[in-house]
């Protein structure tokens, strides 16, 4: 049990490493509201990351995977979830100069509107989806179901480590670069797009397989 959950949590903290989504929205509220923002958007992303990670490990998403439908249209969605978020981006206001945690109602305002933007952000990009069935699939199988859900918390846990890693990084910066950080969200969001666009452009081509596929 325990095992399953220290494995769990590597591969949380693994795949959070890439750029993506949650990554870019922690770096962009370190920068532009506070800390307790960005470790807000960390959980959010940390607790849908577990749990479409229990999706894949319950059997679910194999079983939509099963439809080649499926794929073009999670990864359509992802990409437009993508550049939208990236547009967002680029296009943000300049560095916000005050911290944001004056008080404690404004604390817990930005604690709580950066969890639900970290867990939408996960939930509206369905690829993610298929991401977590494939490293599930590969890493965790053959598990009891108590094993399962070890894991499963293993994966929050390390997402939210790695998250948490990247909020403090990006505070710090911030207190460094000055309004020169606002830079760094920028060319972040300008990957962004271009990953949205690649999302797309591998709905397309999966969908073209699809019809392949159905082909008598």
């Amino acid at each position: 049990m325990i095992s399953m959950f220290l494995l769990g949590a590597f591969i949380g903290a693994v795949t959070g490493i890439p750029i993506g989504p949650v990554n870019v929205a922690v770096i962009d509220s370190a920068y532009r509201h506070c800390l307790r923002r960005a470790i807000g958007v960390g959980l959010g992303g940390a607790v849908a990351d577990g749990l479409y990670a229990l999706l894949g490990i319950v059997g679910i998403g194999p079983l939509l995977l099963r439809y080649p439908s499926v794929p073009p249209i999670l990864y359509g969605v992802s990409g437009v979830v993508l550049i939208v978020y990236g547009i967002l981006t680029v296009r943000s206001k300049p560095i916000d100069s005050t911290d944001g945690s004056r008080d404690k109602r404004s604390s817990q305002r930005h604690f709580i509107s950066g969890f639900i933007l970290g867990a939408a952000l996960i939930f509206l990009n369905p690829a993610t989806l298929i991401t977590w069935v494939v490293i599930v699939g590969s890493a965790l199988a053959e598990t009891t179901v108590a094993e399962g859900y070890a894991a499963a918390l293993g994966v929050g846990v390390g997402s939210f480590t790695w998250f948490s890693f990247v909020a403090y990084l990006a505070t710090h910066g911030r207190k460094i670069l000055g309004s020169r950080a606002i830079w760094i969200t920028r060319v972040v969001g300008i990957f962004l797009i271009g990953f949205g666009i690649f999302s797309i452009g591998r709905a397309a081509w999966l969908s073209i397989w699809a019809v392949v596929l159905i082909q008598p």
